[in-house]
């Protein structure tokens, strides 16, 4: 992925990639059980400060789990007028209740001005969340707004390749699929249709 994509955008992406193909033509999902979103978040140590201990419960798990069917929602909203991901066509969150869920979840850790003023310098106003340390699902919500309120949503799309369930960024014009794999299996696809309809 591009070195140059803000933070928020490869978190909010990430966070929609738990959900995945699982290699035998189903879905998989990084996050079915504590012990996923536990390794997910210590695989993001930029998450969280600690995040190397952090363990997940199942209350965790459902809030973040909830909060990524929101951020696919919107993802699939994104996209459109392109079909969103195989794996949220039947069952995406209406967008007003999407968007809810995604400002709910930012709301949960209140922030607080505090101001910096070293010698030599002028003072700086910096919000931290209050108590010191940010909720898992706020600083989540809060990276996926960031990204789809940024000119890198314009270049959100769903992989439509065989068995593909992924989102991706478009790095330029040309690209139709998030990995090459991809595009391999979606020619191989392409080539048994035709072969198919002239047989």
């Amino acid at each position: 992925m591009d070195d140059l994509l803000s933070r928020d955008a490869r978190l909010a992406l990430d966070l929609a990639l738990t959900v995945r193909h699982d290699g035998h033509g189903g879905v998989a999902d990084d996050l079915a059980e504590p012990t996923g979103l536990t390794a997910w978040v210590r695989a993001h140590p930029d998450v969280l400060p600690g995040s190397e201990a952090y363990v997940a419960d199942d209350p965790a798990l459902i809030t973040v789990r909830d909060l990524r069917a929101a951020v696919r929602a919107l993802f699939a909203r994104a996209v459109r007028p392109a079909e969103p991901s195989p794996a949220d066509a039947a069952r995406l969150l209406p967008v007003p209740e999407a968007v809810a869920r995604l400002n709910a979840a930012a709301a949960r850790t209140p922030t607080v001005p505090v101001l910096a003023w070293p010698d030599g310098a002028d003072p700086v106003v910096r919000q931290e969340p209050q108590g010191g340390r940010p909720e898992l699902t706020a600083v989540l919500a809060g990276a996926a707004i960031a990204f789809l309120a940024s000119p890198d949503r314009q270049r959100l799309r769903a992989c439509h390749a065989p068995r593909c369930v992924r989102y991706f960024l478009k790095e330029h014009p040309r690209q139709e699929w998030c990995k090459a794999s991809c595009g391999n299996r979606a020619r191989v696809a392409r080539h048994h249709e035709r072969h198919k309809k002239s047989a």
